[in-house]
């Protein structure tokens, strides 16, 4: 029987930086949204600003650090 066994385990912190810039969804990727959208829009030709309003998976080289932050995503 291992030592401190009857002892639950800690809870996992979770990145709250992390938590209001990513979400995860029911198929397990991880959603980010675009930059450039909340001022200086007025001079952008239309396709960047469309382009930014499109909900965008995450890059595949980042997504175990940002599942190390989202524990309980």
């Amino acid at each position: 029987m291992p030592r401190n066994s009857k002892k639950p385990k800690k809870k996992l912190k979770t990145h709250r930086g992390a938590a209001k810039r990513f979400k995860i969804t029911a198929s397990g990727k991880i959603m980010r949204a675009h930059s450039g959208k909340r001022h200086f829009t007025r001079h952008q030709a239309l396709w960047p600003h469309a382009q930014a309003q499109e909900i965008d998976l995450g890059q595949p080289r980042d997504v175990a650090a940002i599942r190390q932050m989202l524990p309980y995503g």
